[in-house]
């Protein structure tokens, strides 16, 4: 008796280790043969549920994987042949880049989506991933260059959406796991640049949550990162309508600011906080940089000219210092002569208020000669105004100033 127990464990424990697929698996296998990828694609939808764990849930997207990139290699096959054909002189081959581009794309989503099911425990509590290093090894070069490439052909022909399907998936598969090991050198002079302007598709069809988070993306590249980084304050900024919209933009700019102090945030942060009536918040912004860095052209700038009505004498302290740190910028040299202006306008010792006004000509020459055709500045009125104070109505070089100024 003990031996006819011991013998049917032996079958019952057999039976359970070389456990084979389930009946569903089975004929969903059956149905999948000879199928157009759009009719398997269907099938793997409507079957996925009634699968008997992860393992085979991976498997059917593998098989669409298969599908997709057996489409897609035959294609890519025709096209380097053509390539030889070409400069051998020889016919070249028909080739079908659309099905192509699509079966790429299909190939790889299908591969993240397998993986997601591929990485999960099996039966007896292990990870054992089957499909993650074929699939990673054949769809990370060919594959996702052809997104690249077909984005382009569809940029050429004025079809962003397809564009934007594409490089969209282009850069969102290099967060992929099932990607996490391949190497990034070969694509690193691109990568950026087309997440980049997925994120602008993304954009321009007010998708903002997919935009922000292609920027995020594009900002991983140095090149991008500071292009990318005014895109996502002009997202986050966008159709601001009410004081409560206003208000969480403040604080999605905090948090920019708090992860990336650049000056373009600081500004914006600086902007919006003025705007909204925090005075004190917006100049704390302000300070917070100068002590850290005195020679913040931004900050200089934006502390001289917010108060260049209101204080003009301590506004001239602040341009003057960012004329000096950015003695090429004409605008700023215009703005520090105008602060000078201003204080002379508003003082009444005679030798004081001349004073300032020569000081005042400095700048204004200076803009002057930086920016002869007031592309940058609008330094003319405002240089004749000082020439006029300070020499007199018919003075030839006050004469001279009002010329310049037409």
């Amino acid at each position: 008796m003990k031996k006819l127990m011991m013998m049917a464990m032996m079958v019952v424990a057999s039976a359970t280790a070389f456990a084979g697929d389930s009946d569903a698996f089975k004929a969903f296998k059956k149905s999948f043969k000879g199928l157009g990828y759009a009719e398997a694609e269907a099938l793997v939808k409507s079957s996925i549920d009634q699968f008997a764990n992860a393992q085979e849930k991976a498997a059917a997207y593998n098989m669409l994987v298969d599908l997709a990139y057996d489409a897609f290699n035959k294609q890519s096959t025709i096209e380097t042949e053509n390539q030889l054909a070409k400069q051998m002189g020889q016919q070249e081959k028909p080739i079908d880049k659309e099905l192509m581009a699509e079966s790429a794309y299909n190939a790889i989503c299908n591969a993240i989506t397998c993986d997601q099911f591929d990485q999960q425990p099996n039966e007896k509590g292990k990870v054992a991933p089957k499909f993650a290093e074929k699939n990673a090894q054949r769809l990370w070069m060919g594959p996702r260059n052809a997104l690249v490439n077909a984005g382009q052909e569809a940029v050429q022909a004025k079809d962003n959406a397809k564009a934007r399907k594409y490089w969209e998936l282009f850069a969102e598969s290099d967060e992929a796991p099932l990607f996490a090991a391949c190497d990034r050198g070969p694509q690193k002079p691109f990568f950026g640049q087309v997440a980049r302007f997925a994120a602008v598709f993304a954009y321009q069809d007010k998708d903002m949550d997919k935009a922000l988070k292609l920027c995020d993306i594009a900002m991983k590249d140095p090149e991008e990162y500071e292009g990318c980084l005014n895109l996502k304050l002009e997202i986050l900024g966008n159709d601001l309508k009410t004081k409560e919209d206003s208000v969480k933009f403040i604080g999605q700019l905090r948090d920019i600011y708090a992860e990336h102090k650049t000056d373009g945030v600081m500004e914006k942060l600086f902007n919006m906080l003025s705007a909204t009536g925090d005075q004190a918040g917006a100049d704390k912004i302000l300070d917070d940089a100068l002590a850290e860095n005195p020679n913040n052209f931004v900050a200089l700038a934006d502390k001289g000219l917010g108060m260049l009505n209101s204080n003009p004498a301590e506004a001239a302290k602040y341009l003057k210092k960012a004329a000096e740190v950015k003695s090429d910028n004409a605008a700023i040299q215009t703005y520090a002569g105008t602060a000078l202006s201003v204080q002379a306008q508003n003082t009444e010792d005679p030798a004081q208020k001349k004073a300032l006004y020569k000081e005042a000509i400095g700048y204004y020459d200076k803009a002057k000669e930086l920016d002869p055709d007031r592309l940058n500045s609008s330094w003319g009125y405002n240089r004749y105004n000082a020439y006029y104070n300070y020499y007199g109505e018919d003075a030839p070089e006050t004469k001279q100033a009002e010329a310049d100024s037409k």
